[in-house]
């Protein structure tokens, strides 16, 4: 059996585009789906550790959330929150569990901006050997 779907979620509207396409694609596959929070910090700046709780406590609620998503959808699903940054982290949790695809969303900026700005999405399908789903937000 291949590996869970591993989905970057973070509560956006790409992010429960991608959840959608995701359990749909997991309930034709008959995968597991893993929803992942991904978060990070500048340690150089400020009180840190406060931020980082409030950062924790959030992404509990949006991995709550992606949970009610895959239980109303009859996808077996769990959540992880990743302490790193998004791309790096989503890579080492997606080799981590073997998963077949990571899944994220996009909200449809252009290719150069992305670029520039540095879009987790276009980083991602530079990082990554594993296929990179990159659904666009309705």
């Amino acid at each position: 059996m291949a590996g869970p779907l591993l989905v970057g979620y973070d509560g956006t509207p790409g992010a429960q585009a991608a959840a959608a396409e995701a359990l749909a694609l997991a309930a034709d596959l008959g995968a597991d789906v893993v929803f992942a929070f991904a978060y990070w910090t500048n340690p150089q700046g400020g009180d840190v550790a406060d931020m980082l709780a409030a950062l924790r406590e959030l992404g509990e609620g949006h991995l709550r959330d992606a949970q009610a998503l895959a239980e109303r959808a009859g996808v077996t699903a769990r959540g992880e929150l990743v302490s790193q940054a998004p791309s790096t982290g989503l890579v080492a949790l997606a080799d981590q569990h073997d998963a077949r695809m990571i899944v994220v969303g996009s909200y449809g900026q252009p290719p150069l901006k992305g670029a520039l700005v540095g879009s987790t999405a276009h980083k991602l399908v530079h990082l990554s050997e594993r296929p990179v789903l990159v659904v666009r937000a309705r």
